[in-house]
């Protein structure tokens, strides 16, 4: 079994390492476009471009499904990446966790770019998902980008801004990006209070990757032998993680798992 990832970056590392924990016989490819990031500022049609690049490379190791692991990615360019590859290749979006963080009601808050924040995209889960919940959108210009190059300092100083922006009551905070998923322990230290229970966060990684198992008919098995190969491509060239991925956890299981293998 083989399943691919694509992204900008290394936002596809927290769903990576989700199948790596399913599957740990899964073999794995993780595609970027380092050449071509950050996809955030460029046109709808171009993204798309670039997306299909980093989807054409990955599909070239014949997986058995493909996990968009990247939000503006699945916003812009998942019709085109599914007409292209689908039935042959099933391909998995990643969209904010805003369901399950309003079970129940209550405030909540969604951490994403600024350019997703208000956008009818965003706006449009909430109407569509949010079930009642207090919701406020939060920006964090930077963030992705400091996540991107493991700028601690840079990573410290966004989560703060976006923390001050946060209201300090609410019960669940949404990570509306792949990369906030690299530094959820800062994020919730940032959002710690003294009095009434923690804020839980909710990323996505988990549910795309057993959504990718679901499309292809395969069960979750964590206690598979650790078999999976790990294939690496930047911008379709074959390498080897970037270093900045080395500096969070999940580059260095995906690492330590490879040449374990």
């Amino acid at each position: 079994m083989k399943i691919a990832l694509m992204d900008s970056g290394i936002g596809l590392l927290p769903a990576a390492v989700a199948v790596r924990r399913m599957r740990p016989d899964a073999d794995l490819v993780l595609s970027s476009d380092p050449d071509g990031m950050p996809w955030g500022p460029r046109t709808p049609e171009d993204l798309t471009e670039r997306a299909l690049a980093v989807a054409r490379a990955a599909a070239a190791h014949r997986p058995d499904a493909l996990i968009v692991g990247c939000n503006t990615a699945t916003v812009h360019a998942l019709p085109a990446l599914r007409a292209e590859l689908e039935p042959r290749i099933p391909v998995i979006g990643t969209v904010p966790a805003i369901k399950p963080a309003a079970v129940g009601g209550g405030k909540v808050a969604i951490w994403a770019t600024p350019a997703t924040t208000g956008s009818p995209y965003q706006r449009g889960l909430i109407r569509d998902f949010a079930d009642g919940a207090d919701v406020t959108e939060v920006p964090c210009p930077g963030l992705a980008d400091a996540v991107e190059h493991a700028d601690t300092e840079a990573v410290r100083r966004a989560v703060a801004a976006a923390a001050a922006l946060t209201p300090p009551d609410v019960r669940a905070v949404v990570l509306g990006c792949t990369h906030y998923e690299l530094v959820a322990g800062l994020i919730r230290s940032a959002l710690h209070r003294t009095d009434g229970p923690p804020v839980v966060l909710h990323g996505s990684a988990g549910a795309v990757a057993a959504q990718a198992f679901r499309r292809i008919g395969a069960e979750t098995d964590p206690a598979a032998a650790p078999t999976g190969a790990l294939t690496v491509l930047l911008s379709g060239r074959e390498g080897e993680l970037p270093h900045a991925a080395l500096g969070y956890a999940e580059g260095r299981l995906l690492t330590a798992a490879a040449a374990a293998h």
